[in-house]
């Protein structure tokens, strides 16, 4: 991305998804705004995946299920990725990291977070085969006293909220919690924390309002309690999910809070992939001109 205001950003994203309904997902769309940074919430069925462009740097949040592993590093190719400044794992579920180790593969990756968590799985064990082939290592995100700052630049801040221990009964609730700040727009991105997560960084006095919130997993009864939603305060809410899913995602329940509090809320099951910008003072969707 040009560090100029005025950005012309052509999205050749031409690439085949295939989920659990069978859909193929094809578009080739151009892009036309006025903005720093951009924010993909890509669409990976029943997973999780998303994409920060801002000044020069490109950040990754997980990395979707195992079976949509091409279509990610396809889509990062689009987007005019060629080398990652920072991934992140929120945590080993495998509708999280299934794809990590193919995108660690096929691009340069500076740097790593994930939680202090090992899980027994072939997609973890290929993710830290992946780090290993390129001698890189995992460092922990966790927060045991000040926030920990991962990027900052010269008008934002990304840094982590959560996990703030190591003795979690669940592993969605050591879930990488982490807010993104630019000028006076921010997103908060939360993995799969559940109720416990939100209830501890609400006690804690967390700053965590944010104009975009990324729905806790998947928009599940389990996560987005009315305290957590009304303190996060967002304008805009989306919510990762795969079409026809066997989890009931999201909840009713969750779509009713969202609704009743007013918060626009967008589904990757619904409408694809979601794409927002923002100037530095306002958030908005983008929505493209010319879809074929």
């Amino acid at each position: 991305m040009s560090n100029s205001y005025k950005l012309l950003i052509i999205l050749l994203l031409t690439f085949t998804m295939l989920f659990g309904d069978g859909c193929e997902a094809k578009q080739v769309a151009t892009v036309n705004y006025n903005s720093k940074l951009v924010v993909h919430y890509i669409n990976v069925g029943q997973g999780d995946c998303s994409l920060i462009q801002i000044e020069n740097k490109n950040i990754l949040i997980d990395a979707g299920p195992n079976d949509a592993a091409n279509s990610v590093v396809n889509y990062l190719n689009s987007a005019g990725v060629k080398g990652l400044d920072l991934i992140i794992a929120t945590h080993p579920h495998e509708d999280h990291i299934g794809g990590m180790a193919n995108v660690i593969r096929k691009f340069p990756v500076k740097i790593m977070y994930a939680p202090r968590k090992i899980s027994y799985t072939e997609e973890f064990n290929d993710m830290v085969a992946a780090l290993r082939s390129k001698k890189m290592k995992i460092h922990v995100a966790i927060v045991t006293g000040m926030e920990q700052v991962l990027l900052k630049g010269s008008d934002y801040e990304l840094k982590i909220l959560a996990p703030l221990h190591e003795n979690y009964d669940e592993v969605n609730n050591y879930s990488v919690v982490c807010k993104l700040q630019y000028k006076n727009t921010s997103f908060l991105f939360t993995g799969d924390a559940e109720s416990p997560v939100e209830d501890e960084l609400l006690q804690k006095g967390s700053d965590i309002k944010a104009d975009v919130l990324k729905v806790a997993h998947h928009g599940s009864r389990y996560s987005s309690t009315q305290e957590f939603i009304n303190k996060v305060s967002p304008k805009i809410a989306v919510i990762s999910c795969g079409k026809n899913n066997d989890y009931g995602h999201p909840a009713p329940d969750t779509l009713t809070r969202l609704r009743e509090a007013e918060i626009k809320t967008y589904r990757t099951d619904v409408t694809g992939t979601v794409v927002i910008l923002s100037d530095g003072q306002n958030v908005r969707r983008w929505q493209p001109e010319h879809v074929y």
